[in-house]
């Protein structure tokens, strides 16, 4: 199951009583982000957390050698930043619009307030931080046990899921090849290789920066993951 690999927090707002939820979009305050426009940075203070309405938000952390690690990438529907809050420390990583978004801000005294008034919002939060825990864990030790061929497969699968939309046949990764080197623990030379195999035996197909998934059930026996 690709899930263990994705945080899908969308379901906090539905399944939020109507006054809680109404609370919630009352007090989010929409902004725009350009593409590549970062929203916050590792180790600055919170003052909020957010939520993504529309786009793509990537999260990341820097190496010893000055390369960013993409731990995670958001979908529209889901909150982030919120876990420094909790723990009343700095940012623990980057995140930066990969796609022109809309982000809805709450300031920290209205998280803490819904917190307080909604045990409904609390278990919903607190659900998902541990799943978000087990999804970094998951990935943490794919990029440590798995060949770069099974990364860069497995990474497929699992954009394919946070792009498609109604119609999977017509599911394009608009994803930068930096950026999906990035979440695969490799380099932009490596990766193009990988790619080119991965067309070569009609797994994928590419159009510029486009990747269309061509045979998901043979891309996942080489992504080792079942």
């Amino acid at each position: 199951m690709i899930t263990k690999f994705t945080f899908n927090s969308q379901y906090i707002l539905s399944e939020l009583p109507s006054k809680d939820r109404d609370f919630l979009e009352k007090i989010m305050v929409d902004k725009k982000f350009r593409k590549n426009q970062p929203i916050f940075t590792e180790g600055t203070l919170p003052s909020g957390i957010f939520y993504l309405q529309s786009g793509k938000v990537k999260k990341y952390k820097m190496d010893n050698d000055g390369r960013e690690q993409i731990i995670y990438i958001y979908n529209e529907g889901e909150f982030f930043g919120y876990s420094s809050v909790l723990s009343e420390s700095t940012y623990g990583d980057t995140t930066v619009a990969i796609e022109n978004s809309i982000i809805s801000f709450i300031t920290i005294e209205a998280f803490n307030q819904i917190l307080k008034d909604s045990s409904t919002f609390s278990r919903l939060l607190l659900k998902s931080l541990s799943h978000e825990f087990s999804v970094l864990a998951n990935l943490m030790a794919v990029l440590s046990q798995r060949t770069v061929r099974e990364r860069v497969a497995l990474n497929l699968l699992i954009l394919h899921d946070k792009y498609k939309g109604d119609d999977t046949s017509k599911t394009y990764i608009m994803l930068s090849r930096s950026d999906l080197a990035n979440m695969a623990g490799t380099v932009v030379e490596t990766l193009a290789r990988v790619l080119y195999d991965f067309k070569h035996d009609k797994l994928i197909a590419t159009d510029g920066r486009k990747i269309q998934l061509l045979n998901i059930e043979r891309l996942t026996k080489v992504a080792n993951f079942y």
